[in-house]
């Protein structure tokens, strides 16, 4: 079974919208979760919103229904591409769902390592769940034009959360405003994100801890945002970060700001991903836009790949994940998936060879 676009989630939000109020609250959490994945160019596969129906609707339990889903992907015999990509998608959704059904809630570093261990234990092949990482690293963002945020120090992560969640379990937030508050809360977890302790799936963990954490200060989280634009909360998060004094760029909150305000505000704020780029005007360059529109859907992602390789046969799958803001597994995917489809394919060998465009 295939992956499906934007057509199946839209009658899936509409679904949302319209189910009894007992069940919103389950309805929400899936939206979020399914949401979220798109911070990796993945697309959960019609499978899944068919068990997050029975979930909602009452059907089985939030446990059985990520047990169902984990065995649908362990008696397939045969895998796709589009396996590949809803797997990790449909496994990593089902287990956002499932924490955020949970009451408990625990304000420490362990609470993250938790989160990263329930998220990602098993999916990831070089990455362990629920460790923090032992490397340094850099990402190259497409909101920077390639340059990467400083994360903290591998020797350092530990240290560094314990001395950011203890400032914040020290605050007062008794005389702030609410933007005062929202304000607040956005650094903490802009610092929070900076720190990237784990090899990979970082904005997911940050995102399911920051609507735990939330809902323990007692915010009633919109949590729209981060089902409809959680690209964005990504590019927020690298432009709250970073600082290049020679270009005369330097860390913005307010990309994050106005995310945390329509999450807690209810405010209603564009969100739009090209705003966060730093050389953004507003006549930016076409591509940028469009890449806006149409983030994350495997169409546009195809014909992106296609044209980088037609216009540099020699390009590395590096480059086409930074020009096109998406992550190096993802393009992976993608690439995969293509050169089965006899669209694309690679000649000469693997470090030195060139890329030729079929179709």
């Amino acid at each position: 079974m295939g992956t499906y676009e934007n057509p199946f989630e839209f009658d899936f939000d509409s679904y949302i919208r319209q189910v009894e109020p007992s069940k919103q609250e389950k309805g929400k959490n899936w939206a979020t979760a399914i949401g979220l994945q798109k911070v990796d160019g993945l697309t959960p596969s019609k499978y899944l919103y068919e068990t997050a129906k029975r979930n909602i609707e009452g059907e089985i339990s939030i446990e059985e229904a990520k047990k169902i889903i984990d065995s649908y992907y362990e008696s397939k015999e045969v895998r796709t591409s589009d396996d590949e990509n809803s797997e990790e998608a449909d496994k990593v959704s089902a287990r956002i769902a499932q924490i955020l059904s949970e009451k408990t809630f625990s304000f420490n570093p362990s609470q993250l390592l938790l989160i990263h261990e329930k998220l990602f234990e098993g999916i990831f092949d070089t990455v362990k769940a629920g460790k923090f990482r032992t490397y340094n690293i850099t990402k190259k963002e497409w909101a920077l034009d390639g340059d990467t945020v400083f994360y903290a120090n591998a020797d350092l992560i530990q240290d560094t959360l314990k001395y950011d969640f203890e400032n914040e379990k020290n605050f007062d937030y008794s005389a702030l405003t609410k933007e005062q508050t929202v304000n607040h809360i956005t650094r903490f977890v802009a610092n929070i994100w900076q720190v990237h302790p784990f090899g990979e799936g970082n904005t997911r963990t940050t995102a399911v801890f920051t609507i735990m954490y939330l809902r323990s200060l007692g915010f009633e989280v919109n949590n729209e945002p981060f089902e409809k634009h959680s690209w964005y909360f990504r590019n927020a998060l690298v432009r709250a970060n970073y600082t290049n004094v020679k270009k005369s760029i330097y860390m913005n909150n307010i990309f994050l700001e106005k995310f945390f305000e329509n999450l807690l505000l209810g405010k209603n704020n564009e969100l739009k991903n090209r705003y966060t780029h730093i050389r953004y005007t507003e006549n930016i360059e076409k591509t940028s836009v469009e890449n806006d529109k149409n983030f994350g859907t495997k169409e546009k992602t195809s014909v992106q790949i296609m044209d980088l390789v037609k216009k540099n046969p020699s390009i590395t799958l590096q480059q086409i994940a930074e020009k096109i803001g998406l992550s190096k597994r993802a393009i992976e995917m993608q690439v995969k998936k293509l050169r089965e489809q006899g669209k694309v394919n690679r000649i000469g060998a693997t470090k030195k060879g060139l890329w030729e465009v079929r179709g």
